[in-house]
């Protein structure tokens, strides 16, 4: 038996008429740039979440980084982010020249807003939460800091396409939002794409300038811009799979709740859900006991299990030069050393979750 983290192969296996149809349909038409089936793809995106407008780009980390763009973010300026997220969060901020300032974790991997307030400076220009695993943060407490010394935000919802925190889908708490459709995203594309949410007419004209080499017209050129384009494919493979969001995200927190009901080890913590929000359940991401020695045990029997991510994010090597130290984030090293990511797919039975949960069971029973 074979578990993994993500089925991709089941999925084609599941969607395969579907998607060679949308395919043959694209490549038939001879176009694969700029179509009306993106601009379709972002009019979708938009009514899913609230939001006013949408851009599509090719990734989450150009989304972040053309946020950050938009609204004026330049070199020595801060931003503030969370110490547990990958490295595109950092990579962002610091490819605008920016500096990225960290902020310590809670229990739940999110951000800890209570500690944003005393990082706070002349030099901080925006906040930039991270909905990591698609579980929201606290955006009332993020709003009100940035109310109140006059800040940017920026979601980083590359986890929380279909995450809601008191009834708004993420990106409705900022002055815009970025989301990834990598593969092993729930929303996801058959190679990497993205796009950012706003409600901001003039940051979205300014991106979707950027994006296409800052063309306004096929010989007018209004700024220096980069590529950064969602092709035809990507951009109606996702309107597909927008459709099965929902139904994909139900199946997800059953079979969370079915890991919750078999793992009968002590040694597993969950992380539950806060009442005012509603997770997209990107990652199934639990803390555990001797957690390298029961990844190994668990690869050993055929489950696939995750590390997201084993090192917070001022324990790398580009981090350095902004002077962190182990020791500095000490709830982010801590869950770090503990976190790992069980398979949830929407494809594995309870059968499988029964095993995947006997093993975890097994092997706790065996350290005693």
């Amino acid at each position: 038996m074979k578990i993994e983290i993500v089925d991709l192969k089941k999925r084609y296996e599941d969607e395969r008429k579907e998607i060679l149809k949308i395919i043959d349909k694209v490549l038939k038409k001879g176009h694969l740039v700029m179509t009306p089936e993106v601009s379709e793809f972002e009019k979708k995106i938009t009514n899913y979440t609230g939001s006013k407008y949408c851009c599509s780009l090719n990734s989450g980390t150009d989304a972040l980084m053309m946020a950050l763009w938009a609204l004026g973010v330049k070199k020595n300026d801060e931003v503030i982010t969370s110490s547990l997220s990958f490295v595109a969060t950092a990579g962002a901020i610091a490819h605008i020249g920016a500096k990225p300032v960290l902020i310590d974790v809670n229990e739940n991997l999110n951000i800890n807003c209570d500690l944003i307030e005393k990082k706070i400076n002349k030099k901080t220009r925006v906040i930039m939460p991270v909905h990591w695993t698609g579980r929201m943060c606290d955006m009332d407490k993020v709003n009100y800091l940035a109310k109140k010394y006059d800040l940017f935000i920026i979601e980083d919802s590359a986890q929380a396409m279909g995450s809601y925190y008191k009834n708004k889908h993420s990106g409705k708490f900022s002055d815009i939002s970025a989301f990834s459709c990598h593969p092993l995203k729930n929303l996801n594309a058959l190679g990497d794409g993205g796009f950012i949410t706003t409600d901001n007419k003039k940051i979205y004209e300014k991106i979707k300038l950027y994006k296409n080499h800052g063309m306004s017209g096929r010989d007018q050129v209004d700024v220096f811009g980069v590529n950064s384009r969602l092709d035809t494919i990507h951009a109606s493979i996702l309107s597909f799979r927008l459709l099965k969001l929902k139904k994909l995200i139900a199946k997800r927190k059953v079979n969370i709740s079915l890991y919750k009901k078999y793992i009968l080890t002590d040694k597993i913590k969950f992380i539950d859900d806060s009442t005012d929000s509603k997770s997209s359940y990107t990652i199934f991401n639990v803390l555990c006991e001797y957690r390298d020695e029961l990844k190994n045990y668990l690869d050993q029997n055929g489950i696939q299990s995750l590390i997201y991510y084993g090192k917070p994010l001022h324990f790398h090597k580009p981090m350095k030069k902004y002077g962190y130290k182990v020791g500095d984030y000490p709830k982010a090293e801590q869950l770090c050393k503990k976190v790992l990511a069980l398979p949830h797919n929407q494809y594995i039975t309870e059968k499988q979750i029964k095993y995947v949960s006997s093993k975890i069971n097994n092997f706790y029973k065996s350290l005693k």
